[in-house]
């Protein structure tokens, strides 16, 4: 049997929308850019919602609108782009450790780094749990330092029943693996129209006014104002189309996965395998964009090799992290040293985690999983 990592689900609604795009030759920024963002605004409860090609863009909108030229902590345990965004927008990452029992950055990871250079804190939210939102807040309000929530992986996760991008700005990815997929494409949010502006207009060329609402106008639609220096970050309509849909679907999609993630934790208990299963905190919601064990670090990467010969296509997310990458270890503070970190890198393992994987697939992990520890033991 074949059990992919993970898969998209897409139904009739999907082809259908994106037909009906391509039929009306509107292929770029359009219609259904703007009803995904309002339906978006309405999902995580935030005042405006830009729909953009990717996560690592929004990153990089948060940065340069904000005006951060300094120094931003963001987690050593991560994805590339969280500390390519920052670099690539002129300011110099300062990596911090994680938590090992919850994989998220905390308020005690942050502290010890904040400096009279420190401009903003990245939070990455891994895996589908928010980290602990309330305590970052307060002290970053405090110390007047921005908020920008890297949350591409905790689509309709929460944290005291407050979405990613409630506490600073809110990024976010619908890349195939994540919660809904647009193939490529992300999502930035904020509260601040001030803000907003500067988002629409940085990621359409520096123009605010975009094609379709400047053909829907009845005078001079070809004049076109740039009032910023701008990239070309938008999503199409087609994307935007499919995303409009999924995210029609975000509910029934998380409550899939938060139920193969019962059944998985279920299996581990009753079994009694070596590993730990994911930490849920109370006071989360967890969606479960991955799911990953602990296991020892001796039998890590046998273990996947043994999954994978099976079929059984289990990975790593992430290894190896920023800081004992030879390009990135130049922005690890002097003599720090990031044991949780390191440790995530060594001893994780993702299983198959979507909303399609089916009952006997789960099974048939699971006994892979027992077979090779009743060897292993």
């Amino acid at each position: 049997m074949k059990v992919k990592l993970s898969k998209t689900t897409f139904s009739r609604a999907e082809f259908k929308v994106a037909s009906s795009v391509l039929k009306s030759g509107w292929l770029t920024h359009g219609e259904y850019n703007k009803k995904f963002e309002n339906l978006f605004k309405k999902l995580t409860n935030t005042k405006y919602a830009l729909t953009l090609n990717s996560c690592t863009s929004a990153l990089e909108l948060a940065i340069k609108c904000q005006n951060i030229t300094k120094e931003v902590i963001v987690p050593s345990f991560t994805w590339v782009s969280s500390a390519n965004a920052i670099i690539t927008s002129g300011a110099k990452p300062v990596f911090c450790d994680s938590d090992y029992k919850t994989r998220n950055v905390t308020l005690k990871n942050i502290k010890p780094l904040v400096n009279k250079n420190t401009q903003a804190v990245m939070v990455v939210h891994y895996g589908g749990q928010c980290c602990e939102m309330d305590k970052i807040y307060e002290f970053c309000k405090k110390k007047k330092i921005k908020i920008i929530e890297d949350s591409a992986e905790t689509l309709g996760g929460t944290w005291k029943n407050k979405h990613p991008g409630y506490w600073g700005v809110g990024c976010f990815s619908f890349f195939p693996t994540k919660n809904i997929t647009t193939a490529e494409g992300g999502m930035i949010t904020c509260n601040s129209r001030e803000l907003y502006l500067k988002f629409k207009a940085m990621a359409a060329h520096g123009i605010l006014s975009q094609s379709y609402d400047r053909e829907k106008k009845k005078t001079l639609p070809w004049y076109k104002y740039a009032v910023i220096a701008g990239h070309n970050y938008r999503m199409s309509n087609m994307l935007a189309a499919i995303g409009y849909e999924q995210l029609k679907k975000i509910k029934k999609l998380n409550n899939h996965r938060i139920k193969v993630a019962e059944k998985y934790n279920l299996f581990f208990k009753k079994n009694k395998i070596p590993v730990q299963q994911p930490f849920v905190n109370k006071k989360a919601k967890h969606v479960y964009q991955t799911y990953a064990i602990n296991v020892d670090e001796k039998i890590r990467n046998d273990l996947i090799l043994f999954l994978r010969k099976k079929g059984v296509e289990a990975s790593v997310h992430f290894t190896p992290v920023l800081h004992e990458q030879k390009y990135f270890s130049k922005y690890l503070p002097k003599y720090k040293k990031l044991p949780n970190a390191s440790k995530l890198s060594k001893t994780l393992v993702s299983l198959p985690m979507h909303s399609k994987i089916k009952d006997k697939e789960i099974k048939y992990v699971c006994d892979c999983i027992k077979k090779y520890f009743k060897i292993r033991l």
